[in-house]
């Protein structure tokens, strides 16, 4: 049984986590600006492109290294590497105006996804190894700490913007890190993060259906990284204040904890199926809005990145658990192959759509394209669930929780 301190600090790590994902995308606005950084949407879309391509790996590996190194280990190393990201962040804070500057930030988001794929899925799997008994809502508890760490970063960045300190976000995140570093290293966190001792399935053993969860989380990913990294820029393009856009992205990210938590009390009498088919509906509908959103109407944009929030929130840790359920010959490798998949949605989103901007696309054609992205979600919804029931948890099994949740971001 864990320590009060122990469970403590898990469900801390969640929220820090969530906060330390989301500032390079909350500080959207300065990475652009011609007085700060001055990056093109071109280069503002690449920086992400090394955290995707760690953020892969390591959650592909990290069930593997939990094995040989421990649980603990891994950990320790996945919040040093969000460490380095913060410091590196912060380094560039003072040379943005050098050429160094754009390559030190992709160094940081490269420490950033390797943080994420790592310390994510032993979170995951502390929260449910310490509670055997409720694992289920204790895994909920902290994917919604890490919800809410996403939606609290916005408002971070807003405020110290206004201060005139913008690198507060990476300062304060660093000191959070720093000191969850040293509690993690005093306990003991003996509870191992190998939910299985099964090969993890190979190339050549992956059911079809697997490829479906695949795509489906995929087109997810896109769906989640053009409200997550381009809502502040789609707003003041729409003559929304710095503030404004960042209480957009703040009201996405929000209404993905909420969702999770609504929807985790609904679908007992609202079958997880159903929840599955009608999340991609919001989205179609609030991508829609969003694509006919008339200038100068900021409150009505919070209102719709809003509905977004919800149409993500609990898609993700659905596909999860869903295809857990479904792809049983290799159930503890689906939450590492499902978040790959995401992660190549999300550099899709996150490096495509810069180059489009920069030739000419508006962000508004592009919401556009994405409901169509949505709606074509939400008829691989159906053959996603076309041969088995589905089962009705809102979120991954804990046993298996191999990958880190979305949330997550």
């Amino acid at each position: 049984m864990a320590s009060k301190a122990e469970n403590q600090v898990v469900n801390l790590a969640g929220l820090v986590q969530g906060i330390t994902l989301v500032t390079f995308p909350a500080a959207s606005s300065i990475f652009t600006d011609s007085t700060e950084y001055d990056l093109s949407n071109t280069q503002y879309g690449a920086m992400f492109l090394p955290q995707v391509l760690t953020a892969i790996t390591t959650s592909l590996l990290g069930a593997r290294l939990a094995r040989r190194l421990s649980a603990k280990r891994v950990l320790l190393i996945g919040l040093a590497a969000n460490i380095t990201a913060m410091v590196v962040l912060v380094v560039t804070s003072g040379l943005e105006s050098d050429p160094i500057s754009y390559p030190l930030l992709l160094v940081a988001t490269a420490f950033l996804g390797a943080g994420f794929g790592l310390t994510v899925p032993v979170l995951n799997t502390y929260a449910a190894a310490f509670h055997p008994d409720s694992a289920d809502r204790a895994v909920l508890v902290l994917n919604a700490l890490l919800g809410l760490g996403t939606a609290l970063a916005p408002v971070f960045v807003a405020v110290f913007v206004g201060l005139g300190i913008w690198w507060g976000l990476p300062v304060l995140s660093t000191l959070l890190l720093v000191l969850l570093l040293l509690a993690c290293v005093r306990l003991p966190l003996r509870a191992e993060a190998t939910p299985s001792t099964a090969r993890p399935a190979g190339i050549h053993t992956i059911p079809p259906r697997f490829w479906l969860f695949a795509g489906f989380a995929m087109l997810y990913g896109i769906c989640e990284t053009m409200n997550g990294n381009w809502s502040q820029q789609e707003m003041t393009s729409r003559g929304a204040s710095a503030t404004q856009a960042a209480l957009s992205l703040t009201a996405f990210w929000g209404m993905v904890t909420v969702g999770r938590l609504l929807f985790a009390q609904i679908v007992r009498w609202l079958p997880a199926r159903t929840v599955f088919h009608l999340l991609p509906i919001i989205l179609v509908a609030a991508f829609t809005l969003t694509a006919a959103l008339p200038d100068d109407t900021p409150w009505l944009g919070v209102a719709v990145f809003g509905l977004a929030g919800l149409g993500c929130s609990a898609l993700l840790p659905l596909t999860i658990s869903l295809g857990q359920d479904s792809l049983t010959t290799m159930s503890t490798a689906v939450a590492g192959g499902v978040i790959a998949f995401y992660q190549v949605g999300y550099g899709i989103a996150a490096f495509g759509v810069g180059r489009l901007v920069d030739h000419g696309t508006s962000l508004s054609t592009l919401y556009g394209w994405t409901a169509a992205v949505a709606a074509t979600m939400a008829l691989l919804s159906f053959a996603v669930l076309a041969r088995r029931p589905a089962s009705t948890r809102p979120h991954p099994h804990p046993a298996t929780a191999d990958g880190p949740e979305a949330s997550s971001r």
